[in-house]
């Protein structure tokens, strides 16, 4: 465990409390990843930045506000990447497309996908975080959903209930994601994710494209 220089006396500038609450964050989400939110500690995490309890505590009065603010971070993140991915094309179901393989990208990353592989596992047993995992998800999904409903407004993908097409679409893409984790690469080729993306791709496009009569 790395274990950061003691830091100066006197009240920290803007810019470093800034940086201070980002390394918090980075730190909290490695520690959650390889333990478990369970098995983490807020002491562990202090630890890290050689800051007291005490400062850790003030901004987050337990660890489930940390994590919460941990997720909300990875949130704004993830929904701005997707909202841009849906801006790169006019036409609907391209920008579905340019969103479906955005989110793939993210869960082909394998440190993105430990920390919310550890919460999900963990969210198996624990009524409370299964509740707060669904809220993320259905958060996380908006741009997703969004690009649905468009792509069938203008005809490209059947009607329907958008939120049981946006499931089939990442039930297909998170399978493509465990195939593509569990591979033996560290780094994975970007040809091959494209090969694998466009698989699933193409099964989803044939099944929920209107057919002619």
């Amino acid at each position: 465990m790395t274990t950061a220089p003691p830091r100066p006396g006197g009240r920290p500038t803007r810019e470093e409390a800034a940086k201070l609450t980002t390394q918090i964050l980075d730190d909290a989400r490695a520690i959650f990843a390889s333990k478990g939110v369970a098995n983490a500690s807020m002491e562990e995490i202090a630890a890290r930045q050689a800051i007291s309890k005490h400062t850790l505590y003030r901004r987050y009065p337990n660890k489930q506000a940390l994590l919460e603010a941990v997720v909300e971070r990875d949130l704004v993140r993830f929904r701005a990447t997707l909202a841009q991915a849906a801006k790169q094309h006019k036409e609907p179901l391209l920008a579905l497309r340019a969103v479906a393989f955005q989110y793939f990208e993210f869960g082909t990353d394998r440190d993105y996908s430990a920390f919310y592989l550890s919460v999900t596992a963990e969210a198996v047993l624990s009524p409370s975080l299964r509740e707060r995992l669904a809220d993320w998800s259905r958060i996380a999904l908006e741009p997703v959903m969004d690009a649905i409903i468009a792509a069938q407004a203008s005809g490209a993908v059947v009607t329907g209930d958008a939120s049981e097409i946006c499931a089939v679409l990442i039930d297909l893409l998170e399978g493509a994601n465990n195939r593509i984790r569990r591979g033996l690469r560290d780094t994975s080729d970007a040809a091959e994710l494209l090969r694998v993306f466009e698989s699933r791709w193409t099964i989803f496009q044939t099944a929920l494209t209107p057919k002619s009569d």
